[in-house]
């Protein structure tokens, strides 16, 4: 049997890559979610900045480089990523789909979270993402939702993310 291969010089090749991340709240840290800080009594618990969204994200496409996740590219166990900017480090991953040949044709991503209500940072969080990925606003899609009290989520326990992305070659 032989190996067929997606990369005719004339026929795009795309990737598809998905992510999900989980961040505990607690008080006494702060709320980020897609680079924007949200006012809240609790934040994200996390070795970086507990960006849920942002580490969806970077790991949907790191999924869809195969190229692991995002704990082996910035593990927790590393001062050097201790209270990073999130965004900073979805930057890199940008880098790495550069370099592997690819561009972001859109990243669409789902916060769960009961409370706050985000509905207003939606659009900031999608500029600020479409920027660290060097795209346009419109190639990123930000939504929330709730899991109606039930679950971490629901019961305001935790903050998660889901996210999908498409890459291809051009």
């Amino acid at each position: 049997m032989s190996k067929t291969s997606n990369t005719h010089p004339i026929a795009p090749n795309f990737r598809i890559g998905t992510g999900y991340d989980v961040h505990r709240l607690v008080e006494g840290r702060d709320l980020v979610l897609g680079g924007v800080k949200i006012p809240f009594e609790k934040g994200t618990l996390g070795h970086s900045d507990g960006d849920a969204l942002t580490h969806a994200i970077a790991d949907a496409i790191l999924g869809a480089l195969a190229l692991g996740d995002i704990g082996q590219h910035f593990p927790d166990t590393d001062p050097e990523y201790e209270g990073v900017y999130s965004i900073d480090l979805l930057k890199h991953v940008a880098s790495l789909i550069k370099k592997n040949g690819f561009m972001v044709s859109n990243v669409d991503a789902t916060l769960i979270l009961q409370r706050p209500k985000v509905m207003e940072f939606l659009p900031e969080m999608r500029e600020k993402l479409a920027e660290a990925l060097e795209v346009s606003p419109d190639q990123v899609s930000v939504k929330a939702t709730t899991t109606e009290g039930m679950g971490m989520t629901g019961n305001g326990d935790a903050v998660a993310a889901q996210a999908v992305c498409l890459l291809s070659t051009f």
